[in-house]
This record gives C-alpha cells, sequence and structure tokens, in this order.
C-alpha cells in the first residue's frame, strides 16, 4: 500500500526524522491560509499522487499552466494561483504512463535554501532476508538513471537485524556521501530513525530523493516516497486509515475484498489463473504468441465459487479485454469448482469476447464435463501452449 509524500512525512517525523514544515490541502480555497500559517517568504506546491516524476511531469490542461507538479512560490499570489490550476487537473509522468493521474490534493511547504542534494532509502532485500539501504550522491534525479549511467555513484548496505543499524553504518553512509563532522552525526542519527520507521510499521520501501543539506548545515528530508508490506497492514490501523483509493485501480480494489491477487495491466487479454508462477508464465506465453496481458490475477489455491466469479467479473469490467484465458491447474484447487465458478460469472454477467478454459489436475475430468454440457460458447484447451494460441488466434480474428 502506498501513501501521499505529506502522510510519508507526517509519519516520519513521529519517529524524529528531520522534514519541512508543510500543510496538506484539499481544496483552492485552502492555499491562502496555508501559506499564511507557514509564513514563507518562500513556499513549495506539491502535487499529491502516487507516482514519481512530479516536477518534471505536465498537465494535461491547458488551464493549468506550462509547469510541472512541483512549483515554487514567492508570494501567497503565486501559492492560490499555482493551487487553483493545478487541482483537480490530470498530472501525466514519466510512471503514471499516457493517461496521467488527477490532483484531489496539494502539499504546501515551506521553502528550503539548497546547499546539495542526496538519495537515500531503504527496501527489503530479498536475497538476505534484511533491510538494505542505498545510498548515492546524486540526489532529486532518477535512480534508475544513475545506476544504468554510473553504477559507481551508488552505494548500498544491509543491516542485520540482530544488532539494528550500528554506529559504523552511519559511518558507512557519511563517507558515501562525503560528509564531515557536525553532518555525519546527522546522518547517523537518520539512519538510524529511518531504520526504527521502517521496521516499526511494516514498510516496504522507503525512499528521500532527495535527502538535502541546507544552507544553514542542516540534513533534511524534502520528499518522503513511503510503501507498506500488505500482508502486514492488519498490525496498522493507524496506517490503513492513510489508504487513498482514488489513487488506486477501480478493480484492484475490489480484487482486495476477495482476497483476490489482481494487478491491471495494459493488454487485452484477461487472464484468470490459480498460483502466482502459473500466473506469471501464462502472461509469458501470451506475450511469447503476440498479445498483451490485461491482468495478472491469482486466485489462490483455497478459491471457492464466489471468489471465482468474482474475478471473472472483475476482469470482464475491463473494458480493454478483448479475450479471456482461464489456466487453472489442480492441486488444492479443484478444477471442478473453477468450471462452476466460470459458468456461474458467465451467467451472471454474459460473455461477449473469447474464453479459452484450460483445467489440468484434481476433478479435471468432472471440470471439463462441466463445462462442456454448460451450453456456453467456450474454447477448451489441451495445455498452457495450446490455451495461449487459441486465445491469441480468437483474439485477434474478432479483432
Amino acid at each position: 500500500m502506498n501513501i501521499h509524500e505529506y502522510q510519508g512525512k507526517a509519519l516520519l517525523k513521529e519517529f524524529g526524522v528531520p522534514v519541512s514544515n508543510g500543510r496538506a490541502i484539499m481544496s483552492a480555497g485552502e492555499a491562502e491560509a496555508a501559506a499564511r500559517e507557514l509564513g514563507g517568504p518562500l513556499w513549495v506546491v506539491k502535487s499529491q499522487i502516487h507516482a514519481g516524476g512530479r516536477g518534471k511531469g505536465k498537465f494535461k490542461e491547458a488551464a493549468a499552466g506550462e509547469k510541472g507538479g512541483v512549483r515554487l512560490a514567492r508570494s501567497i499570489e503565486e501559492v492560490k494561483t499555482f493551487a487553483g490550476q493545478m487541482l483537480g487537473n490530470t498530472l501525466v509522468t514519466a510512471q503514471t504512463g499516457p493517461a496521467g493521474k488527477q490532483v484531489n490534493r496539494l502539499y504546501i511547504e515551506d521553502g528550503s535554501d539548497i546547499d546539495s542534494e542526496f538519495y537515500l532509502s531503504a527496501l527489503v532485500d530479498r536475497e538476505t532476508g534484511r533491510v538494505s539501504f542505498v545510498v548515492s550522491t546524486e540526489g532529486g534525479m532518477d535512480i534508475e538513471a544513475v545506476a544504468h549511467d554510473t553504477p559507481e555513484k551508488i552505494m548500498t548496505f544491509s543491516v542485520d537485524p540482530a544488532t539494528g543499524v550500528m554506529p559504523h553504518h552511519g559511518r558507512t553512509v557519511a563517507g558515501a556521501l562525503g560528509l564531515t563532522g557536525d553532518l555525519a552525526k546527522q546522518a547517523a542519527d537518520i539512519i538510524a530513525k529511518l531504520y526504527t520507521a521502517f521496521l516499526a510499521t511494516d514498510m516496504a520501501m522507503l525512499e528521500i530523493n532527495p535527502l538535502i543539506v541546507t544552507t544553514d548545515g542542516k540534513l533534511r528530508c524534502l520528499d518522503a516516497k513511503v510503501s507498506f508490506d500488505s500482508n502486514a497492514l492488519y498490525r496498522h490501523k493507524d496506517v490503513v486509515a492513510l489508504r487513498d483509493t482514488t489513487e488506486e485501480d477501480a478493480k484492484e480494489i475490489e480484487a482486495s475484498k476477495y482476497d483476490l491477487a489482481y494487478i491491471a495491466l495494459d493488454g487485452t487479454i484477461g487472464c484468470m489463473v490459480n498460483g502466482a508462477g502459473l500466473a506469471m508464465a501464462t502472461l509469458d506465453i501470451i506475450k511469447l504468441y503476440g498479445e498483451e496481458p490485461a491482468n495478472f490475477l491469482d486466485v489462490g489455491g483455497g478459491a471457492n465459487e464466489e471468489k471465482v466469479t468474482a474475478a471473472f467479473k472483475i476482469i470482464t469490467a475491463d473494458p480493454n479485454v478483448k479475450g479471456i484465458l482461464v489456466n487453472i491447474f489442480g492441486g488444492i484447487m479443484k478444477c471442478d469448482v473453477i468450471a462452476n465458478g466460470v459458468i456461474a460469472a458467465v451467467k451472471a454477467v454474459g460473455l461477449k469476447v473469447p474464453l479459452v478454459v484450460r483445467l489440468e489436475g484434481t476433478n479435471v475430468q468432472e471440470g471439463k464435463d462441466i463445462i462442456s454440457s454448460s451450453g456456453l460458447n467456450v474454447i477448451p484447451a489441451d495445455d498452457l501452449d495450446d490455451a495461449a494460441q487459441k486465445i491469441v488466434a480468437a483474439v485477434k480474428k474478432a479483432a
């Protein structure tokens, strides 16, 4: 689960991490009061969407002005103008895709006198099972570009959970960023506090880009991109309360109600599969035969008819779906359960696109019999390769 920058900064502030003062607003009418409360004379007006690259982004609407989604204001009038231009308009960045995202919230923040900018992030290293930090002198830039063009400017290290952050971790960060004296001490302090916040709230990723040094010699987190481990949210009702569903795909929200692993993609073939590995293989083979998957959907090993019906309805709700592939290997999951769920869903929502069903495993013959006797226009498949070729051919024929 992702949260907005202003929410991430408020959370980090609770752990003593230095951040700038700011106020979140939901309407342009709140801009003047927020700016006066902060005092100025310099303000930063930031679009709050779940995507990076906001500063370099562009609004679709001419009324939003030529500047990006992060703007420097030197008067209260400018704050008001920018707020009126940005709120309610669609911001397109490298991470939103061409559709962009509507800006429904702004964060008005005190301006900072910046001496230097760095990059700092923490994430779970799946190979070591530890929290790893990524540090770079190239702050304010696309870290993927830095990794590609100048990888020597990126330093990483992991923290042993048995010891937590130790003094040498602080020295490592200070050395990588060229910080000495009091700034080195501040770096060590920030690393320790970020690590504490990361563990305490079950974060999956924390990115500070940039971490700045102000002209008066203070380290400060000028941005905060935070995501949490969804499997741990049951422990954090306060974090769940920060969820902004307007930033999420409606189909993904619906899928979460049924405990379905669903991710919307940009293709034309909807997929319903049991098991994450098999689902990934299904996406790959669809691409192999020349089409793009419209989603990742894992119904899980213990899905019942209700879950399967819900999954099918979610797939068919996507207007981009031109064909559906059901690929089930019955282990814990029984093929007849899937078959009954598919039949129930088709009867409930109708079938307007080609449907290919591949069943294998537990109760496979029962499942095939249910499909074949249903009277529905379903294309059976013998194996995954056969299924992929048939759904791709059907979609291309219908186009």
